[in-house]
């Protein structure tokens, strides 16, 4: 039970730095400022929205505006983001979603932004500070709020920067169709301000195995969203109303700078997001840039030390300060940031530098297959048919399938009851380009499981580098928003999509190692593999031992780049 302890206090802490640490910062005495900070922006739906604005005294001019739109209220620390605007010679303004800072009951998350940002925006274009243009920025949820903003974009609005951007269903409240345990906690502190879950709350939620649909009703209320939300465990129209549609992001044409990480919690959305709007709009004006950074770092700065990693001296871009560069150079007629030069921009880990590509597809230019067999990751397609064995009991709540480790770098390697598969050691350099994708052949004596691949390098010292992860769930893997059943002891072919990318130096004697298991702790929601809704399975339907066979042409495709 150790280990379980040690990640649930880890998580903790990241939880706890994801709302406030942007907050910490200050930049100059308030008397610098005109700051209104009880401000009432009315809209169309008859609820006003509370925001802030600050100016610089010494700016006499009407100027462009940065809005930037948050769930969050962190308090008098808030100002913090308007007043990094207002130093660089904008108007500064944080508006808060519907209901935050005025009444709770008006607030529901991910439904409002469309029409109240555009409201929002029509107003302050209209203010005799402001010059007319509007450009907007910020991560997580102020990211995907600009996203909806685009879905019907307000003429005065120029730009977007969507940092580390969620993308509603696609990677939160679920990732690849499986729910996240912190789905319910997001909103119970940090919007609605209830008491903070106690310590033990996951870790006693996991030993006696109740429905992941009650937890709310386990801490004595009904979460509104968190019960809405229950309903939609596909990636159906519901998700999908609240991002831009094909037709819509067709037209978005005004630039858009997104900053992601290789260890950002979002990035498959944030990367989705790139991919749709060039898909469907291939003139886009739309940069990417990804790097070594977790969800803040994405955002803001770099820690210089990730998890135990050092990373590259040139990584340690700021991306508060790239955000500021951009809105110069698209409001003010500056210069383009030296970073971008080209749409796609990444850091390569271990070789201390920034690569340009014109879109995703120039990162790899080879693919490598790696199959499944007998506890290797081989090259060639086996000639004859065999499996690997597994079984899980989810009667058993001793210990978990534990795949998440304080650091990025590890001494041994805990496979947690999963199946290990190596590669013999390179015989040369390579480097790593993209996020893997690949198919599984299984057999199960159930009828669905929540898969979890872990993907490490083995170092020729013998450390694991912790490249990537991947969670979902078989039976929308083929697609999520249809639910599609395995059948009991039938051999099935899982498509594996939407995991991270990744950029790093592979060095000669270093192996690929892969960790196949499935889904059975506590920060996630645990499938039983009955047949009924994960959400609403109790340990009483866990029944006999899920047993999988990982046939040997089950593959992965790894991007890679050789010269």
């Amino acid at each position: 039970m150790y280990k379980m302890k040690l990640f649930f206090t880890i998580i903790f802490i990241i939880l706890s730095s994801i709302s406030s640490s942007f907050a910490q910062q200050q930049i100059a005495p308030d008397s610098m400022y005109h700051i209104q900070d009880t401000v009432l922006i009315p809209t169309r739906s008859g609820v006003d929205i509370s925001a802030i604005i600050v100016r610089k005294k010494t700016n006499k001019q009407p100027l462009p505006v940065i809005l930037f739109y948050t769930t969050y209220n962190e308090g008098a620390g808030d100002a913090i983001f308007a007043k990094r605007s207002a130093d660089r010679d904008y108007v500064g303004v944080v508006a808060y979603a519907r209901g935050i800072r005025t009444d709770l009951d008006n607030y529901f998350p991910y439904e409002n932004e469309q029409s109240d940002i555009y409201d929002i925006i029509d107003w302050l274009s209209k203010q005799e500070w402001s010059n007319g243009t509007i450009g907007m920025f910020g991560g997580s949820y102020t990211g995907f709020s600009q996203w909806s903003a685009v879905k019907n974009v307000h003429p005065a609005l120029k730009t977007i920067v969507p940092n580390v951007a969620v993308m509603p269903g696609f990677d939160f409240p679920m990732t690849n169709n499986v729910q996240l345990g912190f789905e319910l906690n997001w909103s119970h502190s940090s919007i609605y301000g209830k008491k903070a879950f106690p310590a033990s709350f996951f870790s006693d939620f996991y030993e006696k195995g109740y429905a992941y649909s009650k937890m709310d009703s386990v801490l004595g209320y009904s979460n509104n969203h968190f019960q809405k939300w229950m309903k939609h465990p596909a990636y159906d129209d519901y998700w999908r109303s609240l991002v831009p549609t094909p037709e819509e992001y067709a037209k978005i044409n005004i630039p858009v700078l997104t900053t992601t990480g290789y260890f950002d919690g979002t990035q498959i959305s944030a990367v989705e997001y790139f991919k749709l709007h060039n898909r469907y709009n291939p003139n886009a004006e739309h940069y990417l840039v990804i790097g070594p950074y977790d969800h803040m770092g994405a955002q803001s700065i770099p820690k210089a030390n990730l998890r135990g990693y050092e990373i590259d001296s040139v990584a340690n871009a700021n991306m508060r300060t790239l955000t500021y560069d951009w809105m110069d150079w698209i409001l003010k007629d500056g210069p383009k940031p030296e970073l971008l030069k080209d749409k796609v921009n990444f850091q390569v880990m271990g070789t201390n530098t920034w690569i340009h590509k014109p879109n995703l597809k120039a990162l790899g230019n080879q693919n490598l297959r790696l199959y499944l067999t007998d506890n290797k990751l081989q090259e060639a397609k086996p000639l004859k048919e065999s499996f690997q064995l597994q079984t899980v009991d989810f009667n058993d709540r001793e210990d978990m399938n534990n795949y998440f480790h304080p650091s990025l770098v590890i001494d041994s390697l805990d496979a947690s009851n999963g199946i290990v598969y190596s590669t013999d050691p390179f015989r040369k350099d390579f480097i790593i380009n993209g996020a893997f994708t690949g198919q599984l052949s299984v057999e199960i004596n159930k009828r669905d499981m929540d898969i979890s691949i872990s993907f490490y390098e083995q170092t020729a010292d013998d450390k694991y580098f912790l490249l990537s992860r991947y969670a979902g769930r078989a039976s929308y893997s083929k697609d999520n928003s249809k639910r599609q059943m395995l059948i009991s002891n039938k051999k099935e072919l899982i498509p594996l999509n939407a995991s991270y990318i990744i950029s790093k130096k592979i060095k000669k004697g270093s192996r690929f190692v892969i960790v196949a298991n499935v889904n059975k702790h506590a920060w996630e929601i645990i499938n039983y593999g009955s047949g009924k809704e994960p959400t609403a399975e109790t340990i009483q339907d866990a029944g006999e031992p899920l047993v999988i066979k990982w046939f040997n042409d089950s593959y992965f495709e790894i991007p890679i780049w050789k010269d």
